[in-house]
């Protein structure tokens, strides 16, 4: 595709590893999160040398390129956005059978700042869901943060893409000591063929909820999947679980970030360097005392992303917080900086997440119907359907 943009050629073309990836770091450097001057601080993705990486792991994956012409024999990377095809759970039947919808997700889009607002956002996006249609997808859909005025303002205002839900990033940072175990509650370690007869069982209305859960739960970058339930209770197996479950119970897996990215905040004052150093210090001479302390985030750091997150009963939340706390552990063992959750406004188990307000983030996701028709008449347009008590985040493309 070759379009003009402000006096301009673009291209819009397919990802070349071996020849686009030093311009891809380079426009990802110049577009990092929070990165406005003023020295203001920003949070700095390390990709690992793997552009990819955030989608690779998805059943169907795509990453386009805007490139310029700088001379007669010379070009540079405008800009460039990820996309992935997945089939995933839209809604229910009158009789709660789950209803599967391919859609197309965007994800990553960066535009270098020297050629904004010439279009290239836009050419992408376009690009993008010419080939979700291509491979079939009913519906494109994108997430950002809410105060991400500019990335909201291009889908919404100029792609046609309508807000849809509003999921919370829950982040909690990794403790420079262990965290005691729960005793009120007792950690069954799911193997993935019983961890997915679980979550196809308590997940399978969830809006996307994704239809290769196994080959999530069976990727190497997952951990784990892990059940709480009170303590004392005897465990009998997944089938006699899912037969008569306790009264509460929650479940979670864990997903390794940190062999695909590390994140590292930079611009921070030297104040604040100083104090959270002073954290660390006092966690490594006395931790017994359990102080909380601010790992080194000023460094590249790794994350452990939660996901499934779920559960049943009064006490699903106090069991929620005790596979948190086992999880952090995970994370701490793992040599990560954080653990980090994405969860619904209305989610039931949300009560026991325990985060730290300010690493956190509030989601926009925002929607678009790509094909004609419905395929389910008891959907009708998923645009327009309420949301939900949860959502699956999938790990693959957090």
């Amino acid at each position: 595709m070759v379009e003009a943009a402000a006096a301009t050629v673009v291209v819009v073309r397919e990802y070349d590893g071996a020849r686009d990836r030093r311009g891809v770091e380079a426009v990802e450097r110049a577009c990092e999160v929070g990165s406005g001057g003023g020295g203001k601080m920003c949070l700095f993705t390390d990709l690992l040398g793997d552009p990819l990486c955030r989608i690779r792991h998805s059943p169907a994956f795509l990453m386009l390129v805007a490139e310029t012409a700088t001379g007669p024999n010379s070009t540079e990377i405008a800009g460039l956005v990820r996309g992935c095809v997945k089939t995933v759970v839209s809604g229910t039947t009158h009789s709660k059978d789950p209803i599967y919808t391919k859609v197309g997700y965007v994800l990553g889009l960066r535009v270098s700042p020297r050629h904004r607002r010439k279009g290239v956002g836009k050419k992408l996006v376009d690009r993008m869901e010419e080939w979700f249609r291509q491979t079939g997808a009913e519906y494109a859909y994108m997430a950002t943060e809410q105060d991400n005025e500019a990335s909201v303002r291009l889908f919404t205002g100029r792609c046609g893409y309508a807000k849809f839900r509003t999921p919370s990033v829950l982040v909690h940072p990794v403790f420079g000591h262990a965290l005691r175990p729960s005793r009120r509650a007792a950690i069954v370690c799911l193997q993935p063929r019983e961890a997915e007869l679980l979550y196809r069982w308590h997940l399978a209305g969830v809006e996307f909820f994704p239809a290769d859960i196994d080959a999530v739960l069976s990727n190497d970058l997952s951990l784990g999947t892990f059940l709480a339930v009170p303590a004392g209770a005897r465990w009998e197996g997944v089938e006699a679980f899912l037969a008569a479950p306790p009264p509460s119970w929650a479940v979670l897996s864990v997903w390794n970030c940190m062999d695909a990215f590390r994140l590292e905040v930079r611009g921070a004052p030297r104040l604040m360097r100083a104090a959270a150093g002073a954290t660390r210090l006092v966690d490594r001479a006395a931790p017994w005392l359990g102080i909380p302390s601010i790992p080194n985030l000023f460094a590249p750091f790794g994350l452990y992303f939660l996901y499934g997150l779920g559960g049943a009963g009064a006490g699903a939340p106090r069991l929620a917080r005790a596979l948190c706390r086992h999880a952090h552990n995970m994370a701490r063992d793992g040599g990560c900086g954080v653990v980090a959750t994405e969860v619904s406004a209305c989610e039931p188990v949300r009560a026991g997440v325990p985060h730290w307000a300010r690493l956190g983030a509030e989601d926009l996701w925002c929607i678009k119907r790509l094909a004609d028709g419905y395929s389910d008449g008891p959907l009708g347009d998923w645009t327009k359907a309420p949301a939900g008590h949860s959502i699956f985040i999938d790990p693959r493309e957090f």
